[in-house]
């Protein structure tokens, strides 16, 4: 019952145009969804990894230059998708990107210089985790910029990306969404796990009574700079399997690319000098052999 009146009231809030209860609305309808089992996700996953290699070859071909920008809430999955989708590449070809804190220097340059450099070159992929987006959402809602930054880069950012696109790179942009009991559970699971601890940072810890002022600055943020040019395009990601599935599927989708993988080859023989001596194995030193 309780779950009933939730679904009427999100749908009342949807259509009042409240955000955040969409997402919410995303997950009520995700639970209907059976959960993804490893092996059917490893099966689709596989499927992707080979269209991500064809893309690769096709971007190296034809000297493209892509850049991939993911964004969304702390433990939203970017980092996620980020691994899976340049775990299977090239790194001389894709690369990933994920700057740090501004330094006094970076502070008093023009606010996009610092990522400049980072943009790719022909045959490149950059996926930039975080980006130039911070001004409008940690920067905005933290405090770590003056109000008249913070417009100034509304109203640039838009011409900031229309001139990467006339300079023929291609500009995708992506939103992670994710609710707040999710994301909760998300934070208390790195607790809990001492390899992924380090992922909480102070910044994320001060960030938690400021829900609302987040969705506020997103909501803005995608009122100036979601374009038809360069849309932003939502991945609900309270299911991090289909999260990341979708988002691939959907990246591959808007890089029209043929097929160049290498055919497969016989390898020669390996050649070998009965003339050489190689030197005593107890030259050398060796790993430990603990396990």
């Amino acid at each position: 019952m309780a779950k009933s009146k939730d679904k009427k009231k999100v749908k009342a809030d949807t259509k009042a145009g409240n955000v955040e209860t969409n997402k919410l609305y995303y997950d009520i309808e995700a639970e209907k969804k059976k959960k993804l089992d490893k092996k059917e996700y490893e099966k689709l996953l596989l499927e992707q990894d080979i269209e991500l290699i064809k893309l690769q070859e096709w971007v190296k071909a034809k000297k493209l230059k892509v850049v991939v920008i993911f964004e969304g809430r702390d433990a939203a999955g970017k980092g996620g998708v980020i691994k899976t989708i340049s775990g299977c590449m090239n790194p001389r070809i894709c690369r990933v990107v994920a700057l740090g804190t501004p330094t006094d220097k970076d502070k008093t340059q023009w606010y996009f210089q610092r990522y400049v450099p980072h943009l790719p070159a022909g045959g490149e992929i950059v996926l930039f985790d975080r980006s130039w987006y911070n001004r409008a959402g940690v920067e905005k809602v933290m405090g770590f910029c003056t109000n008249d930054e913070y417009e100034e880069f509304l109203r640039s950012c838009p011409e900031f990306e229309r001139m990467l696109i006339r300079a023929g790179i291609v500009l995708i942009k992506y939103w992670f969404s994710v609710s707040d009991h999710e994301q909760e559970k998300r934070f208390q699971d790195r607790i809990k796990d001492p390899t992924k601890r380090w992922k909480i940072s102070p910044m994320d810890i001060e960030s938690r009574d400021k829900w609302v002022e987040y969705s506020m600055a997103k909501d803005k943020m995608f009122s100036y700079t979601d374009t038809k040019l360069v849309p932003w395009y939502v991945v609900p990601a309270d299911d991090k399997k289909r999260a990341r599935l979708n988002c691939i599927s959907h990246l591959l989708s808007l890089i029209p690319y043929e097929d160049l993988t290498p055919k497969p080859f016989k390898l020669p023989p390996l050649k070998t000098d009965k003339a050489y001596v190689r030197p005593p194995v107890t030259d050398q030193t060796f790993v430990p052999q603990k396990f």
